[in-house]
């Protein structure tokens, strides 16, 4: 079945699937150490106002600091768009986090996730951080939400795309048309400080389906230039 979906997207032109191009999760996974908050990073208990479920571009993150090189960026393993995390939204400036203290991720947990975030300390991270504060969820339960909403998705052809004049409109407008459901207006486009495309995150309701983004959330304007790192074939 998994071969035939693939073949089946590949007949699709300029459409990719969200799931990772090429992974092999390797027989001893790293363990993770705890996330708790911090000074830094205080508990906040907050209403959720909604829902960002936040992607990255995997090339850009390799050629500048990926946070698991071996898994992401080394040996076989190919990767667009990975997922970085599912975030509650408050109904103002901040955002609920680290709701509840929490052990670390069970090892089944991190395996069957790793292909869609390919790192265990990250996964660690987005579930102390992030997915103790959704109502009645577990880690399994939390990741199954995140990755479902993720692996549903489909991309745009990025190469083709890096190779024009690429602008935060003309991105979210490309993601929104290969996904019925998926207004443009709910995708915002960040990128680093050289004007690289880093991340897309996606605006949710409370009821996890896609919004309109609201204003002064993040992401750049839709005029603004966006560079597109190739990925490696």
């Amino acid at each position: 079945m998994k071969r035939y979906l693939l073949g089946l997207a590949a007949l699709i032109p300029g459409v990719a699937q969200a799931q990772a191009l090429r992974c092999t999760v390797p027989a001893q996974v790293e363990r993770p150490h705890a996330d708790a908050a911090s000074p830094d990073q205080p508990q906040r208990l907050l209403p959720i106002g909604g829902y960002t479920l936040a992607l990255t571009w995997a090339p850009e993150g390799c050629r500048s600091a990926a946070r698991d090189a071996r898994l992401q960026c080394g040996g076989g393993n190919r990767f667009g768009f990975t997922l970085h995390g599912l975030w509650p939204d408050g109904l103002g400036h901040d955002w609920p986090q680290y709701c509840r203290t929490t052990a670390l991720l069970p090892p089944a947990v991190i395996r069957a996730n790793l292909c869609a975030t390919p790192s265990a300390q990250l996964l660690q991270h987005e579930w102390a951080k992030h997915g103790t504060c959704v109502p009645g969820v577990d880690p399994a339960q939390y990741f199954a939400r995140s990755t479902g909403l993720y692996t549903q998705l489909r991309f745009p052809d990025m190469d083709a795309l890096s190779r024009h004049n690429a602008t935060g409109g003309s991105l979210a407008a490309a993601l929104a048309a290969v996904n019925p459901g998926l207004p443009a207006e709910a995708v915002r486009v960040t990128i680093n400080r050289h004007g690289w495309l880093d991340e897309l995150w996606l605006c949710l309701d409370t009821r996890f389906h896609y919004t309109r983004c609201r204003a002064n959330t993040g992401g750049v304007g839709a005029t603004a230039a966006v560079k597109i790192w190739r990925r490696r074939r």
